[in-house]
């Protein structure tokens, strides 16, 4: 990632009491904290005290907010979904043709996450071990983002760049899956920036390739 916002979580726009601020605060800094830790350290060396510590709060203050750790970080996952999200429809707004558009979106997410691939990591591994409600409220998140890539996608297909019988929805699933998949080379194969540029860049020729309205 090049940079990170100070805060990534945004508290809720609607009037609060002070008691309900003062949980949203505690809230932030806890997931703030728990993303910092996983990043540094991965999921199991990141405690809840060690989180509690980093967000100078009590355990208690934990347990007050959270099931548990899995519960802590099935929400910093959650968070970061909609930052991803954000960026990618960013991108998606500054881009003009499909494969650019979606190589620019892609690569919005790269360079979020590529200076904490141990993040990355762990979110990669919990989710196959987050329980079936925690997996539902995680799948919102994705499901915006693959929204987006069929927004691009049929856009496309309108303007006629890409085949009319284009299935919309596998495509859109097909590049997501092949963007996470990347993130291997990057956490055991030292890939940076440039290479996932041009994996990602080939992957997508080849999944629209022979989706090319006819001339």
């Amino acid at each position: 990632m090049n940079q990170l916002p100070g805060r990534i979580y945004s508290a809720v726009s609607a009037p609060m009491t002070r008691r309900s601020q003062a949980k949203q605060r505690t809230r932030l800094k806890l997931l703030d904290a728990t993303r910092r830790l996983v990043a540094e350290r991965g999921y199991e060396a990141a405690t809840i005290r060690d989180i509690a510590a980093a967000a100078d709060l009590s355990t208690g203050a934990v347990f007050a907010s959270f099931t548990d750790k899995a519960d802590l970080f099935n929400e910093v996952i959650v968070a970061d979904d909609q930052m991803l999200f954000e960026r990618m429809q960013a991108a998606a707004d500054l881009a003009g043709d499909p494969r650019t558009a979606l190589l620019e979106m892609f690569m919005a997410g790269y360079e979020l996450h590529l200076e904490q691939l141990r993040l990355v990591q762990a979110a990669i591994s919990f989710s196959w071990l987050r329980d079936t409600a925690a997996e539902r409220r995680n799948r919102e998140g994705v499901g915006q983002i693959l929204q987006l890539l069929a927004k691009v996608l049929r856009q496309a297909v309108e303007r006629g760049d890409l085949a009319k019988g284009l299935d919309v929805a596998l495509t859109s699933d097909m590049l997501w899956n092949s963007y996470v998949a990347n993130y291997r080379q990057a956490i055991f194969d030292g890939w940076g920036i440039e290479a996932l540029r041009t994996r990602l860049s080939a992957q997508i020729n080849v999944l629209l390739g022979g989706l090319q309205a006819a001339a």
